[in-house]
């Protein structure tokens, strides 16, 4: 190990003992019981012990079981995306917008695909915003359309077309068979077909079984994980779109705070 190493915690500090929860296609008796301690243990955990089992619907149980693993965290070796803007109020976003574009900043929102989950887009641009934060329509150099659930990838582009959008923040909750990932995919390359690289938006995705270091891969400039606020999001479109494209006013501005 290379760094700081820690061990999970249950009953005493260091003793390894972790809870997992899971679902077998079985239906609910002492051998469904008995087949959730075998996969425990192939899981590493030694020794397993199952601590609650219910049936779920016909032919499945739910399982949680507890019990000791032998593995070791290196903390150094841990990879994240660090927040790497400064975190701005609404009225130094404003400000930035004002004096760096001269314009209102264009965002087009949706949830793509055949997802529904309304919640995550809605909790970002509506002005009710999530958490005590408003969402990116209460910003009054923003201009917020919000396109809603079940949004084509051909609607999103065209949208983005015609709104002159900046940045497009795409939701997905629905992960079933890495739709997720697929969609985010066909996104990023119907932009990339359908505009010069100049003239592209910023391209956000955000949900919580994203990976935020898979930006690359899903050809999309930045993925925002669970737990995402209104005012990380403003602050992170200032960032890239006015400051870091802007130029030296929305620069100095922000270097100065």
């Amino acid at each position: 190990m290379s760094g700081p190493v820690v061990r999970p915690y249950g009953d005493t500090t260091g003793d390894g003992m972790v809870q997992v929860s899971f679902t077998l296609p079985v239906p609910h008796d002492k051998r469904a019981e008995g087949a959730a301690l075998q996969l425990a243990a192939k899981m590493g955990l030694e020794p397993a012990m199952l601590v609650h089992a219910k049936p779920m619907g016909d032919g499945f149980t739910f399982f949680v079981v507890y019990g000791r693993v032998n593995h070791l965290v290196d903390l150094d070796a841990v990879r994240v995306v660090e927040r790497d803007f400064p975190l701005l109020s609404a009225k130094e976003v404003n400000a930035l917008v004002r004096s760096g574009l001269r314009r209102k900043l264009s965002v087009v929102g949706a949830c793509i695909g055949t997802d529904a989950h309304t919640v995550g887009i809605d909790a970002i641009l509506n002005v009710k915003g999530v958490a005590g934060e408003k969402g990116l329509e209460y910003y009054r150099e923003l201009r917020v359309t919000n396109l809603g659930a079940q949004v084509s990838v051909p609607e999103l582009v065209e949208a983005a077309r015609v709104e002159k959008a900046d940045a497009v923040l795409v939701s997905q909750v629905v992960t079933q068979r890495d739709a997720h990932l697929h969609n985010t995919r066909e996104m990023s390359a119907a932009f990339r077909e359908a505009m010069p690289a100049g003239r592209r938006p910023l391209l956000i995705v955000g949900g919580p079984r994203f990976d935020e270091l898979m930006t690359g891969e899903l050809g999309v400039d930045r993925i925002f994980g669970r737990g995402t606020t209104p005012r990380e999001v403003a602050s992170y479109l200032v960032h890239e779109l006015v400051v870091n494209r802007g130029g030296r006013v929305g620069a100095e501005k922000v270097a100065g705070r």
